[in-house]
């Protein structure tokens, strides 16, 4: 079993800062790739950061130039640090993770149960 766990969120003003971590454990042979959506009263979920084995990254175009993610091997552990916050950011963020759960290479996607974000003054 894998689980994915959120931390790192809350309130915070415009124009601040907050770092997102996401844990990964359980049974896991490999990461292909670690992410980060969100999703807003009302608004369908959407693509913030991807991170992927490679190193590769990609952004979502509302979050590019403010948003980073990184990620800690040995801890299993993704980032998302997040600068120059604006109330628009306010929604739950997902941690999504690509796991490969077994010897052959099987992968299997998981989510975190998400953690609020909530910017405002």
């Amino acid at each position: 079993q894998v689980q994915l766990v959120e931390s790192g969120g809350g309130l915070v003003q415009p124009g601040g800062s907050l770092k997102l971590s996401c844990l990964v454990s359980g049974s896991i042979f490999g990461i292909r790739a670690m992410g980060w959506y969100r999703q807003a009263p009302g608004k369908q979920r959407e693509l913030v950061a991807v991170l992927d084995s490679g190193g590769i990254t990609n952004y979502g175009d509302s979050v590019k130039g403010r948003f980073t993610i990184s990620r800690d091997h040995v801890k299993n552990t993704v980032y998302l640090r997040m600068n120059s916050l604006k109330p628009e950011d306010t929604a739950v963020y997902y941690c999504n993770g690509i796991i490969i759960t077994g010897p052959t290479g099987r992968e299997t996607g998981y989510w975190g149960q998400g953690t609020q974000v909530t910017v405002s003054s």
